[in-house]
């Protein structure tokens, strides 16, 4: 039987900024049946570009996708992620299983990410799905400079905010209701609101019903002879001073909101009228705004079991390795 056109893979454009929740969703979506990764853009948000480009080429690497490009974006947001955490990726680059891996290309002959987005969206042939795990300001600013791209995307995923639960932003002069990677750039989310294009976002509402837990840890390294499962159970062990150990939770943001590519039909989905808070303590708050906001795809839920048989499946497959 013929393969239709609505069975073959997505074409996804992805960006990240860098944090080993990104790593680990950028390991998936190389493993992917579902989704065909076209390109790669970084946010220099929670992490340092130079890390992030290397861990990003040695993951290609490791899962033969070299041909994949790789972009850097110059802009850096309004209000900074903390120095411990964007420092904390370099530790991935020297685990037993990146550190021999040749980084093939220099940051400084990375193309920026706006020109990216606009060359690769221009280009494309049919619609593609953009995937956010950072921060949205390299694809609003592509839309600035190129306005007509946005018709060849089919739909965008985002990683971000929080709507009926508390914030994970805890910094100096902020209420706390605001998610980090909205935060980072409150203006630009709101702009990509108000984009026109199909959104959906994975809040924390959503995202914080999927932590990493040793439970889950403990079953990947039963698998350690799989060398997927064994690289991200090094990456997860490395998130665990991340948060104080007393209070220690670290969650698959970035992870579950990547495998929405492959099972959406583990979601709750909910349409919302939403705004942004750009400024002032509430800056990065995603809230309701009815007859006022922008209509959002909303992930409320996510079917927990089925989330984790699918994760733990694609980690042990070793297709390819």
């Amino acid at each position: 039987m013929n393969q239709t056109t609505a069975q073959l893979p997505r074409p996804v454009l992805f960006d990240h900024d860098g944090g080993v929740d990104d790593f680990l969703s950028l390991l998936l979506l190389l493993l992917l049946d579902e989704a065909e990764l076209t390109g790669i853009s970084i946010t220099p948000a929670d992490c340092y570009a130079e890390t992030a480009f290397e861990t990003t080429h040695k993951l290609l690497s490791l899962t033969d996708k070299k041909h994949i490009e790789v972009s850097v974006g110059h802009y850096h947001g309004i209000n900074a992620f903390p120095a411990d955490w964007r420092a904390k990726p370099k530790m991935l680059n020297a685990l037993p299983d990146l550190i021999n891996v040749a980084c093939p290309q220099k940051l400084e002959h990375a193309e920026n990410s706006c020109d990216f987005f606009v060359r690769k969206l221009s280009a494309a042939l049919v619609p593609v799905t953009v995937l956010l795990t950072g921060p949205c300001s390299n694809l609003v600013l592509a839309f600035e400079k190129h306005p007509g791209i946005k018709t060849k995307i089919k739909e965008i995923v985002w990683m971000g905010g929080a709507i009926d639960v508390h914030g994970n932003v805890r910094t100096y002069n902020h209420d706390g209701t605001a998610e980090w990677n909205v935060f980072w750039d409150p203006a630009s989310a709101g702009k990509l609101f108000k984009a026109g294009i199909p959104l959906t976002i994975v809040p924390l509402d959503t995202a914080n019903h999927v932590p990493v837990t040793f439970e889950f840890l403990r079953k990947l390294a039963a698998q350690a002879s799989a060398f997927y499962a064994h690289l991200a159970g090094q990456f997860w062990a490395t998130t665990i001073d991340t948060i104080p150990s007393y209070d220690y939770t670290y969650f698959m943001w970035d992870v579950l909101t990547s495998s929405y590519l492959a099972i959406p039909e583990a979601f709750t989905l909910q349409e919302m009228e939403l705004d942004v808070v750009t400024a002032g303590p509430s800056a990065g708050k995603v809230f309701r705004a009815p007859g006022t906001g922008q209509w959002v795809q909303v992930a409320t839920n996510v079917d927990k079991a089925f989330f984790y048989t699918f994760l733990f499946e694609k980690l042990t497959s070793d297709r390819g390795h």
